[in-house]
């Protein structure tokens, strides 16, 4: 058996997958990047080695992707990252044709043809609305846990109108509504709203086609998918685990480097 590595390593969080010679996934694990993304992306291989009862040395070929991928020096490949997440939705989902990525820092838009190549694309990296960044101040400013907006969102009776997308503002205009009476589920489904709507117009500047699917820890929000789904009239694609598909693209151009070099 032969054993390929993918390494994703985002602004906020490092993922690692490792995959075997007939694409299946063997291991996988996320460590949060904090302060040193170097510490984060060894972390998560050792981890993941870990988990596939596997060493080093039983890796065949590595890439890397990501904010970060530069800093993986171990590495024998680097790949974008909007590659690398068309490359692993279109395994998963093999009908997909529009991918929407939620990251820390980004969001992004990747038209895919019918053989999962990248074929157009848009990127939101000057603003942090809309991404995992955003969330997580919001949550703050709530004072509840990022991972319960979900929960939060999908119990809303009056969706609240939430004007401003920009970071700073939108967090006095949450501490505003807050004031004002409104109920957290509400203010929290006024967020998703917006932030649905903000990447609805990304989505439009590359022309939608379906299947949609959706990766990036934003995924793991149920609120923002069901916002997302509601926007853009159509069922969404998650996959079991979203934060790890930039990672599993990489494991599987891995595996495709590997035997392209090795024929």
């Amino acid at each position: 058996m032969m054993y390929f590595a993918g390494i994703d390593i985002g602004s906020m969080t490092a993922e690692t997958v490792i995959i075997n010679d007939k694409k299946e996934i063997c291991a996988s694990f996320i460590v949060k990047s904090g302060a040193s993304h170097k510490e984060a992306l060894e972390k998560s291989f050792e981890q993941a080695l870990n988990m596939a009862q596997i060493t080093r040395e039983d890796i065949k070929y590595i890439v890397s992707t990501g904010y970060g991928r530069i800093n993986v020096d171990f590495a024998d490949k680097q790949v974008t990252e909007i590659a690398c997440h068309g490359k692993g939705s279109h395994f998963l989902f093999p009908n997909t044709r529009t991918v929407i990525d939620i990251g820390g820092q980004d969001s992004k838009i990747i038209k895919l043809n019918k053989k999962g190549k990248v074929i157009d694309f848009l990127m939101n990296d000057k603003c942090a609305a809309g991404t995992g960044r955003f969330l997580e101040v919001m949550a703050n400013a709530l004072e509840i846990n990022v991972e319960e907006l979900g929960e939060y969102s999908m119990k809303s009776q009056k969706p609240a109108k939430i004007s401003c997308m920009c970071g700073i503002f939108a967090e006095s205009e949450v501490v505003s509504k807050i004031a004002s009476g409104e109920t957290k589920e509400d203010i929290v489904r006024g967020l998703h709203n917006s932030i649905a709507s903000r990447i609805l117009g990304m989505v439009n500047r590359v022309k939608k086609e379906e299947e949609v699917t959706m990766t990036g820890g934003g995924a793991k929000n149920i609120g923002v998918v069901h916002a997302m789904q509601e926007q853009l009239k159509c069922q969404i694609n998650v996959p079991e685990d979203p934060q790890i598909v930039g990672a599993l693209g990489a494991a599987l151009f891995s595996l495709e480097e590997y035997y392209a070099n090795n024929e």
